[in-house]
């Protein structure tokens, strides 16, 4: 039976903005995004993480590091009692320096690659779906993906309402303070629709 899915954009979402995650310890859980995730386990809503990477291509750090972090990242939120069923990043760039990572991929956001990876391995009802990050790149994703949206305002998300969000086409269609603040947003819209 299909599920409701969030997608939610990694850094600066889930944890802290850093730039790049290029040391293990560089990962830390943002405040309220574990309870986000159990509300969203508790709730029966598939918890999907979307996330460019692209530091693999650039060779700021190994593929195997992302994972490294994965492994944390889920490590972190079970002892929360919270888990991620599913991971999906782009490690490309274009210009990228190293071979294997240079390419010009249908996975990077916007684009929807990683959606549709996500759709091909879970059964996801669309039509309560949602996508949750602090980049207009995860809002434009949404939007030609088919999918709801909303904008936080940790990591990027302050920056991106006052300087980027006025002159892009795609606009959320909420903004919240936090992820936590957006799920319990989605668990009520859902529950009133």
């Amino acid at each position: 039976m299909a599920k409701p899915a969030v997608f939610i954009d990694r850094d600066g979402t889930v944890n802290e903005q850093m730039g790049y995650i290029n040391h293990i310890a560089r990962f830390i859980l943002l405040p309220g995004a574990a309870e986000a995730v159990r509300l969203l386990n508790a709730h029966g809503h598939l918890v999907i993480i979307v996330s460019n990477q692209s530091g693999v291509a650039r060779g700021y750090f190994p593929i195997e590091l992302v994972h490294q972090v994965h492994d944390r990242m889920q490590a972190m939120l079970a002892n929360e009692s919270a888990h991620i069923d599913g991971v999906f990043f782009c490690p490309h760039y274009p210009t990228g320096k190293v071979p294997d990572y240079r390419l010009d991929c249908d996975c990077r956001k916007p684009r929807t690659g990683l959606i549709q990876k996500a759709f091909a391995h879970f059964d996801i009802e669309r039509e309560t779906s949602y996508v949750v990050g602090d980049r207009s790149s995860d809002i434009e994703m949404a939007h030609r993906a088919g999918l709801k949206s909303i904008l936080v305002q940790t990591g990027y998300g302050l920056g991106e309402i006052n300087f980027v969000l006025p002159a892009v086409p795609f606009k959320p269609l909420y903004i919240a303070r936090d992820l936590l603040h957006a799920v319990q947003w989605i668990l009520r819209r859902n529950r009133e629709n």
